[in-house]
C-alpha cells in the first residue's frame, strides 16, 4: 500500500525477535560436528625373539583390525551427524518456505481486499480537512486540508503504473499466469489448506536437494522442488498429490554410501553455512511489516485480515458521519 492509512497501520505493528515461534527448529548448526576420536596407533608391545616373536606377529593383524573397527565406528558417528544436520536443515527450510508463502499471500490479499478501504479512508480525512478549513478560514485549517488532498493524490509507485501486473519483485503470479495462457488462480487464503501443508512437507523432505550426493541428482531435484514450491504456492492439492506420485514413480535417489571423515566434516560446514543463509531469510521475513503482521495471529492469520476489514469499515462509517455533520 503507498496511502498514508496503509503504512500506519504497517509501520505501527509490534515486530517479533528475529527467531519466531515459526522457525523454531534445531538447525545444523545444533548439531554440530562431533570431535573426532583419537585414533589408535601402533600394534602393541615389541617383538620378542623366539616363541615369543611367533606370538607378537600372530598379534599383530589383530591390533590393526581394531584400528579399522575403531576408524569405521567414528566414521559411523560422524556419518550420523550429518544425517540429523541434513534432516534439521530441511525442516528449517520448510518453514521458512512456508512462512514466505503466507507473508506473499497476505500482502496480495491485504491490497485486494483492504486497498480500496485505505483509499476511501484517505478521500474522507481529505474531504473533512477541507470542510474545516472552508469553514474557519484559519491558514493552519488550509495548510492541513491541502496536506490531506495530497496525501490521496501521490505520485504513483510501480504497482500502481502497470496496474498491478508488476511490482518491484517482477510479474506478478496471476500476470505471469496470463501470460502464460494458464488459469489465474489468486490466493484464496493466506494459509494453503493443512492437506496441501501436509503434502507439501513431505514432498520436500523426500526431494530435497541438499540429499543429492552429485550434481546431476541435486539438478533433478532442485527442477522437482521449484514445482513442488509453486504448488504448495497456489494451494493446489491436486498438483501437489500429482507431484507426490510423480515422485514415487521417477528414478530411485542413489544409495546413500558411507563418506570418508573428511567429506563429512566438510558437509556439517556446508549445512552450518547453509542454515545461516536461510536464517538470514526467516529474519528479514520476520521482522517485514507483513511479516510482523502474521506473527500476530499465527493461528489463523485469515482471520486477522476479517479483524482489519471490521475495524476500517468502522472507521469509514464514523469519517462518513462527522463528514456529514460538516457539510450538512
Amino acid at each position: 500500500m503507498t496511502n498514508s492509512h496503509a503504512e500506519n497501520a504497517q509501520d505501527g505493528q509490534h515486530r517479533p525477535d528475529a527467531r519466531g515461534a515459526a522457525y523454531a527448529t534445531d538447525g545444523p548448526g545444533a548439531a554440530g560436528a562431533p570431535d573426532a576420536p583419537g585414533v589408535p596407533g601402533g600394534s602393541g608391545g615389541p617383538a620378542v625373539s623366539g616363541e615369543g616373536s611367533a606370538s607378537g606377529d600372530a598379534q599383530a593383524p589383530g591390533g590393526g583390525e581394531r584400528d579399522r573397527a575403531a576408524e569405521d565406528a567414528a566414521t559411523r558417528r560422524l556419518a550420523k551427524a550429518v544425517l540429523a544436520a541434513e534432516q534439521a536443515l530441511i525442516e528449517f527450510e520448510i518453514a521458512v518456505e512456508t512462512f514466505r508463502v503466507e507473508v506473499e499471500n497476505f500482502s496480495r490479499l491485504h491490497h485486494q481486499r483492504l486497498g480500496p478501504m485505505y483509499a476511501r479512508l484517505d478521500e474522507l480525512d481529505a474531504q473533512i480537512a477541507e470542510a474545516v478549513a472552508a469553514r474557519t478560514g484559519d491558514p493552519e485549517d488550509v495548510r492541513k486540508a491541502r496536506e490531506a488532498r495530497a496525501s490521496v493524490l501521490p505520485m504513483p509507485n510501480v504497482e500502481e503504473l502497470f496496474h498491478g501486473w508488476i511490482g518491484s519483485d517482477g510479474l506478478f503470479p496471476e500476470a505471469q499466469a496470463m501470460l502464460a495462457e494458464q488459469p489465474v488462480q489468486p490466493p484464496q487464503k493466506v494459509r494453503p489448506s493443512e492437506d496441501a501443508r501436509k503434502a507439501y512437507r513431505d514432498l520436500v523432505r523426500k526431494a530435497h536437494p541438499d540429499l543429492a550426493r552429485d550434481d546431476a541428482e541435486r539438478e533433478r531435484r532442485d527442477a522437482f522442488i521449484a514445482r513442488v514450491n509453486a504448488a504448495y504456492g497456489a494451494g493446489d492439492e491436486a498438483a501437489l498429490r500429482e507431484l507426490a506420485k510423480e515422485w514415487e514413480a521417477g528414478p530411485a535417489p542413489a544409495e546413500e554410501r558411507l563418506s570418508e571423515s573428511e567429506e563429512l566434516y566438510a558437509r556439517l560446514e556446508w549445512l552450518a553455512e547453509r542454515k545461516e543463509l536461510l536464517a538470514a531469510v526467516a529474519a528479514e521475513l520476520e521482522e517485514s511489516a507483513i511479516g510482523a503482521m502474521i506473527k500476530m495471529a499465527p493461528q489463523d492469520p485469515d482471520a486477522l485480515l476479517d479483524e482489519i476489514a471490521e475495524k476500517l469499515l468502522a472507521d469509514v462509517a464514523e469519517r462518513e458521519t462527522r463528514l456529514a455533520q460538516l457539510v450538512g
